[in-house]
């Protein structure tokens, strides 16, 4: 899976500053967001449903990639590419039971520990975190800082997306440990979703370059 992008964008439709969610969300897809998960946690199914079918139609307007945060069930009736599990849900090995084989699985982690676990029980990709200090986090504790997630990206066979208070300022530091990045408010919370997408792909692909 290491042809996966190095950006992963996670929604969040309460942080867009300006005009609605799906516009906000079609810009960051036009500014090069190629992988996207729906996380909207507090919708009831059928709303979730359907608001994921929506995205499912402008992702693949931009041949991008599309996982439901935990809900396996609405990742196979939207037809998303995949599911993004919590580091509390079921193994990624029973998500593949019921997506099938071809499918997308990633898996929240919050420590190497779980990290390797995750790999072992058969997901495509991590994000681990938080990197960095930010409010929306705080239940995981202290920022697992750098360090860990150099282990982590240099343990793991499979892509480890830093997550947690990444912005354009601290986005090379992550990068040069070897992780790809998984962003929210950097990019749902800017007034111009495209142009902040844009530079965050721009400047990871620059950092990655120099390594």
């Amino acid at each position: 899976m290491n042809e996966l992008a190095s950006v992963y964008l996670i929604t969040d439709r309460k942080a867009v500053l300006t005009g609605a969610f799906l516009g906000a969300l079609k810009a960051a897809l036009s500014g090069g967001i190629r992988l996207l998960q729906l996380r909207e946690k507090d919708l009831p199914a059928m709303e979730l449903l359907r608001l994921a079918r929506e995205v499912r139609g402008l992702a693949s307007e931009y041949n991008a990639k599309l996982l439901i945060n935990d809900r396996a069930d609405i990742a196979a009736l939207s037809g998303a590419d995949g599911v993004h599990l919590t580091s509390k849900s079921y193994a990624a090995s029973r998500a593949r039971e019921l997506l099938g084989p071809g499918k997308l699985i990633g898996v929240s982690t919050h420590s190497l520990e779980e990290a390797r676990e995750a790999e072992a029980r058969g997901a495509d990709f991590v994000t681990f975190g938080p990197v960095f200090h930010t409010p929306s986090k705080a239940e995981y504790g202290k920022p697992l800082g750098t360090g860990v997630l150099k282990e982590a990206a240099a343990a793991l066979s499979i892509p480890v997306y830093a997550l947690g208070g990444i912005q354009k300022g601290n986005l090379g530091e992550a990068v040069k440990t070897g992780a790809r990045i998984a962003v929210i408010s950097a990019i749902m919370g800017s007034p111009d979703t495209e142009l902040a997408a844009r530079e965050l792909i721009d400047k990871a692909l620059a950092c990655r370059q120099t390594e």
